[in-house]
């Protein structure tokens, strides 16, 4: 029985006559009790006896003291915990010591060094006032090999709507295009955004905490009409957004687990900018409104985006190599042969790589984001393999389009039958003019005509030329009969094989009447 159900029985029986002595007797419990019973109804707080802690002595309080000041320098998930200084105070020093005195020790002083629990305060944020923004990393699985995505998150701290863009790599393009993106997902521009001090913003941190920043970034600020706050630097930075930190915690969980798999980069964002609407759904704890019914309400407080979208891009001119390639950061793209040796201009995305000349954009590649990488095109080599065929079975170029897979096993059958017929030089020859038909013709169109040509025995660079003729005006593949003109009276049907069949058959007979 509980003391308050107890008090209650023993405070009813004296209502009804019961002395103290009796109810004291009935409940085998001391009359002080039953006193304290009478006296109120809630049973009064037991008192625990007062006794003295166990102290720890002046060198163990030294020891303890320099292994937590070395704590604030050591990595996060490296550091002492209470039970390990219990540890080490037992093995190093040979002292034995209650752990539970080494824990409230520990607990007191890391409290006085500032390096336990932290404080914090809670926080009002006006509609359209805010956002934060943050990277973060998420594994995901990209055309079957696993990488570790460049996250952008962008969150408005009144609403809680969030928007997610990923990337190969953190670059200050893809930062810029996120947040871009991030705008017109909220329907506006926030007063100020607020950053960590990532490099994509900061070029270097000054005494007195200020900060000289990128030029694109004041630019790209400027474009946008915001504002920019840095937190502290180091760890402690991470405490003053806290909204985009349990953002990434909470998305990253919900969404990126298990580990997503997509077929390349456009799928994948593809996929966060559904989940991320999906999110407009959700209701924060402690609020009413789901966020879709927030951020309406914040939408009228935030600045219209710009008409003009900020370049995002990097663009800067590049002098075309004697391979056809073109240098950005370390990596080569390549570029039509007639161009070799002029000057063109070179824009960088986070995702692409445009090359144009005189206005025109002549090649686009995907962004390589490793060091010393080569991302070729076989068409732009095609002119000067017109003139030197024997250097088509080695090319790097060849290499990549049979890697990528646009240089296909059927372009292999035709290009080995090309060979055996003509040999390598020739061979290679009709191989480039066949290759050179992409250019006249769409690429589904100039497939299905290989495929017919090698259907038809037609291993000729001409044949695949006229049946692509054929295919774009509509008529079927098969070639017409030629008009031989006086030859035709020598057209003889081709001879069959049954009479010889037949004499097979008679000798079978004769053989077994011999035996």
């Amino acid at each position: 029985m509980r003391r308050v159900e107890l008090f209650e029985i023993i405070r009813r029986d004296h209502r009804d006559g019961v002395s103290r002595r009796e109810l004291s007797r009935r409940y085998r419990v001391h009359r002080r009790t039953v006193r304290q019973a009478l006296a109120s109804s809630v049973p009064p707080v037991r008192k625990s006896p007062e006794r003295a802690r166990p102290t720890l002595s002046a060198e163990v309080r030294v020891f303890i003291d320099k292994v937590l000041t070395a704590d604030r320098e050591a990595p996060r998930k490296q550091r002492h915990t209470a039970h390990r200084i219990w540890q080490r105070i037992s093995d190093e020093m040979g002292v034995t010591a209650g752990e539970s005195t080494v824990r409230r020790y520990v607990a007191d002083r890391r409290r006085e060094l500032g390096v336990g629990a932290q404080a914090f305060v809670p926080q009002h944020h006006p509609l359209g006032s805010e956002s934060q923004a943050d990277f973060y990393e998420a594994d995901v699985v990209i055309a079957g090999e696993q990488v570790t995505a460049q996250i952008v998150a962008n969150r408005l701290s009144a609403s809680g709507a969030a928007f997610h863009q990923a990337y190969p790599r953190g670059t200050q393009a893809a930062f810029f295009d996120a947040l871009t993106l991030s705008f017109v997902f909220f329907g506006g521009v926030p007063a100020k955004i607020r950053f960590d001090n990532l490099k994509a913003a900061v070029l270097r941190i000054l005494r007195g905490g200020r900060r000289v920043e990128q030029d694109r970034f004041i630019a790209f600020r400027s474009h946008n009409g915001f504002e920019s706050s840095f937190t502290t630097a180091g760890i402690q930075g991470a405490h003053e957004k806290g909204g985009v930190e349990g953002e990434v915690g909470r998305f990253r969980r919900r969404w990126l687990v298990p580990v997503p798999t997509f077929d390349s980069w456009e799928a994948l964002n593809a996929y966060l900018a559904d989940c991320c609407r999906k999110d407009l759904d959700r209701r924060i704890f402690g609020r009413e409104q789901t966020v879709a019914v927030d951020l309406g309400d914040e939408q009228e407080h935030l600045s219209s985006t710009p008409v003009e979208a900020f370049e995002v891009g990097e663009v800067h001119q590049s002098r075309v190599d004697a391979k056809c390639r073109v240098t950005v950061r370390t990596n080569r793209y390549s570029v039509p042969a007639r161009l070799v040796g002029r000057l063109v201009q070179v824009r960088v995305t986070p995702l692409r790589v445009e090359v144009s000349h005189e206005g025109q954009v002549v090649a686009r590649h995907p962004r390589l984001h490793l060091r010393y990488g080569e991302e070729l095109n076989i068409d732009h080599y095609l002119d000067v393999l017109v003139d030197r065929p024997g250097a088509f079975d080695g090319s790097e170029p060849l290499h990549q389009a049979r890697e990528r897979g646009t240089f296909s096993e059927t372009h292999e059958h035709l290009f080995a039958q090309l060979c055996h017929r003509n040999g390598e030089r020739k061979g290679s020859a009709s191989m480039v003019d066949v290759l050179l038909l992409y250019r006249r013709y769409p690429r589904r169109l100039v497939d299905e005509a290989i495929k017919a040509a090698i259907n038809l025995g037609a291993f000729d660079d001409r044949a695949v030329a006229v049946l692509c003729r054929h295919l774009a005006d509509g008529q079927p593949p098969e070639p017409a009969p030629l008009d031989v003109g006086p030859l035709g009276r020598y057209a003889r049907a081709l001879p069959t094989l049954h009479d010889y069949d037949v004499l097979l058959s008679d000798v079978e007979v004769i053989h077994v009447q011999d035996d």
